[in-house]
């Protein structure tokens, strides 16, 4: 890529393009393309096929989707299916029939099998079942990383897959029902300590902006008791025993434009993994959490809740191989999101 070239970054506003779009800055690239999803129904076939031929992108980093967690995941199946499906297949045909120079699809982990050997690698797609509570976000994600695939063997393009594990950092998502659990940790240990605090007023200032409907104070304790969240403890989903991995996203961001400067899909091949190699309960991580935000109260587990998968942990041998490695460390990168959340939080659904 030069400096100059025309890029466009789908999902500029969400916590990956929104990271990849400040890497790009600051390594100078200057002519940055991006639509707001009320500028641009990624979805619709035609708008996206108008907008390629308007725009003439060079490079395209393809970070738009719909995204969630374990609950969003459960009830919202069909959307999450449908709208990934049709976001990834809409700019991807586009971006072929308008020569597009080089595409990079972002994926997730969760495209491996419940049961896959860990650490996962990649060739263990599709070797057996998907984790239940995530199959149709995975589906659709598999999708994108076959029309890469085979738009690259059948029409000569240069499209590459990346996909990374659990991500976190500036611009998450903080809905208590569509958040994963990183940033909803932080989110209800923080409205915990303000309850133990007795700080109602900035507990209403910070939710009323994800609950229009919210009006009494009166109704706080009502209201958080139905995430978990008192001034006494704080209630998780499942046991915590479940291993997960996370990265800090302006790492997730860092690789990104180093692959697109530097590899073609030749040298990647399918896709490749981007992770840290290192993983952590999910109760150890809540009790990290919980020191970092100060909560002094305790965690209890609610174990009707799924657990989802119990390991998933990314070999990111492939990538080591091509020069880049993380640098956040957990801790590190949970102190940054916080700060971040403290500062800067807003209504996701603006």
């Amino acid at each position: 890529m030069n400096r100059d070239s025309r890029i466009y970054v789908a999902g500029h506003r969400g916590l990956v393009g929104s990271a990849i779009v400040r890497m790009l800055q600051s390594k100078g690239y200057t002519n940055i393309i991006t639509r707001t999803s009320r500028e641009l129904d990624l979805r619709r076939q035609a708008d996206v096929e108008a907008f390629f031929g308007k725009e003439r992108p060079e490079y395209i980093f393809l970070a738009a989707a719909k995204v969630g967690g374990i609950v969003a995941n459960s009830t919202y199946t069909a959307e999450f299916i449908y709208d990934n499906i049709m976001i990834a297949a809409n700019i991807i045909h586009s971006a072929y029939k308008t020569g597009v120079k080089k595409l990079l699809n972002l994926g997730s982990s969760c495209i491996y099998p419940r049961s896959a050997p860990q650490p996962m690698k990649e060739e263990h797609l599709l070797t057996g079942p998907l984790e239940p509570t995530n199959e149709p976000y995975a589906i659709a994600k598999i999708s994108a990383i076959k029309l890469c695939r085979y738009y690259n063997e059948q029409y000569g393009t240069n499209f590459i897959s990346v996909m990374p594990t659990n991500l976190y950092g500036p611009n998450d998502n903080f809905d208590f029902e569509t958040s994963h659990v990183l940033p909803a940790l932080i989110r209800k240990f923080h409205l915990a300590k303000l309850l133990r605090e007795k700080k109602y007023d900035d507990i209403k200032e910070d939710i009323i902006r994800f609950s229009p409907d919210f009006k009494s104070a009166s109704d706080i304790n009502l209201y958080l008791s139905k995430f978990g969240i008192t001034a006494e403890y704080l209630q998780l989903w499942g046991s915590g025993e479940p291993y997960r991995e996370f990265l800090y996203v302006d790492d997730l961001a860092d690789t990104c434009v180093f692959l697109m400067e530097n590899y073609d899909y030749k040298d990647i091949g399918e896709f490749v993994n981007i992770g840290t190699e290192e993983e952590i309960r999910i109760k150890d991580l809540a009790a990290l959490i919980k020191e970092i935000v100060g909560f002094e109260g305790k965690i209890v587990h609610d174990l009707s809740k799924p657990d989802g998968m119990q390991r998933k942990l990314s070999d990111i041998s492939k990538i080591k191989a091509l020069g880049w490695q993380p640098k956040k460390t957990l801790k590190e990168g949970i102190k940054k999101s916080y700060e971040w959340y403290l500062t800067s939080r807003k209504d996701i659904r603006s």
